[in-house]
């Protein structure tokens, strides 16, 4: 069984969210937002902390459409575990700035495209890539301000989720919208998981990279072009091959998140339905235990190890989900829409 705890930890702190993203894994806007307030909130994040995680991740959803991510952060940051915050950066209030700065030690900002277009059609609301952008210029300006000070700030990055359909845009991303950040420490370019509404048959068969694509974020071929775009920021490219979790990579050592849904629900495998247990109930070990023993499951490891292909992978996150998934999570998948390619050079 595992010898250690989680090195991080994956808080889907809430399901609300302003987006209606095509690729999203959490299903996030689409479903009840199953967020906890008070005495509760704060219950799962001591139970977190005592795993003793280098950091506790705050995603969702929007984290920042929780009105008490700035206490539980603080109270993360405290015990010693570094908070980091991904937004989709909707919207963020002026006088929010200063507690982020002070309570997060990373941000992340999600953008999918380097044109307006392709970032709102991927996250499902027009005006999306403008708001993006004001958002990382507020946190841009307030990061330099406190670093030219000799204060501390935190670490500012971008994650750019990788489609076929934007697949064109990366240089363009780099060269004429990252660049625009003076205090960009990072963009990281992941391709997209066929989890959650990506691994619909419909979206795969568009949207998930084909084996060049995804050879090229794996390889470094394409991190060393990007790089040589923005040589002042870090780079970082990836198939993203490691949340699938096959056996092999698990026995090399390549150890996941703990994933925590909104109301303290663990889930046993970070991108695939199927939970066991409630940290508002039981000891985080067990639950972090119980876990692992998920991914040697013989029905798991043997669907997981023949998935081969970005299609295959995705059929056995259907599988997955369809028999570790509760009744209402199988009622969610049911119901889920099919997904429209674009029309045009950057579609089917």
């Amino acid at each position: 069984m595992v010898t250690a705890p989680p090195r991080d930890v994956v808080w889907d702190i809430t399901y609300a969210c302003p987006l209606r993203c095509a690729h999203c894994y959490s299903e996030s806007g689409r479903r009840p937002s199953r967020q906890l307030s008070g005495a509760r909130l704060f219950r799962v994040a001591d139970a977190l902390v005592s795993l003793r995680p280098h950091a506790i991740v705050f995603a969702g959803g929007e984290p920042l459409s929780v009105p008490e991510i700035f206490d539980v952060a603080r109270r993360v940051g405290r015990a010693g575990v570094q908070p980091h915050l991904y937004t989709g950066g909707w919207k963020l209030a002026p006088a929010a700035v200063p507690a982020l700065m002070d309570v997060m030690a990373r941000i992340t900002v999600s953008l999918d495209g380097a044109l307006a277009a392709t970032h709102d059609r991927i996250r499902g609301r027009v005006g999306s890539f403008e708001r993006a952008l004001a958002v990382l210029a507020q946190l841009d300006t307030a990061i330099g301000r406190r670093r030219r000070a000799g204060r501390a700030a935190p670490a500012l990055g971008i994650d750019f989720v990788v489609v076929r359909s934007n697949h064109e845009e990366l240089a363009g991303f780099c060269a004429h919208v990252a660049s625009r950040f003076a205090n960009l420490d990072s963009v990281f370019f992941g391709a997209v998981l066929p989890t959650g509404l990506a691994s619909r048959p419909s979206f795969a068969e568009h949207e998930l990279l084909d084996e060049g694509q995804a050879e090229r974020l794996r390889d470094g071929s394409l991190r060393r072009e990007l790089q040589r775009l923005v040589p002042a920021i870090e780079i970082r490219t990836s198939d993203n091959g490691m949340f699938q979790m096959h056996p092999d990579r698990l026995a090399a050592g390549e150890i996941p998140a703990m994933q925590v849904e909104p109301d303290g629900l663990v889930r046993a495998m970070p991108i695939y339905e199927g939970t066991v247990g409630s940290l508002l109930q039981e000891d985080p070990f067990v639950l972090w235990e119980r876990a692992v023993s998920r991914w040697s499951d013989p029905w798991v490891t043997s669907l997981l190890r023949s998935a081969s292909s970005p299609a295959g992978w995705a059929e056995a996150t259907r599988r997955i989900d369809a028999r570790f998934g509760s009744d209402a999570d199988r009622a969610r998948i049911r119901e889920r829409p099919p997904y429209h390619p674009p029309s045009g050079p950057g579609g089917a």
